[in-house]
């Protein structure tokens, strides 16, 4: 479920080259401070992926919410499991 929800986060990913330092921007709209910078755009992917991740792993152990995408509620993995 975090693996599906970490690849369609990326697929909503937009990149621009920042024309001062010809370096590769990437955020994810949706996701509000989720970004990167890096040389490559293959690096920018990468570290926007980390940047995504830690992002979520975050969120996830302070109990924040996290956007629905592609119909995966990742807030359900935050509520403990009842007791049987």
């Amino acid at each position: 479920m975090l693996a599906t929800y970490i690849d369609k986060a990326m697929e909503l990913a937009t990149y621009e080259i920042i024309e001062d330092d010809k370096t590769y921007w990437g955020e994810i709209p949706t996701i509000q401070g989720v970004w990167a910078n890096h040389l490559t755009l293959e690096g920018c992917r990468q570290e926007l992926r980390e940047a995504l991740s830690d992002w979520m792993a975050l969120r996830l152990k302070l109990g924040l919410p996290i956007p629905v995408l592609a119909g995966i509620n990742l807030n359900e993995l935050a509520q403990p499991l009842p007791l049987a």
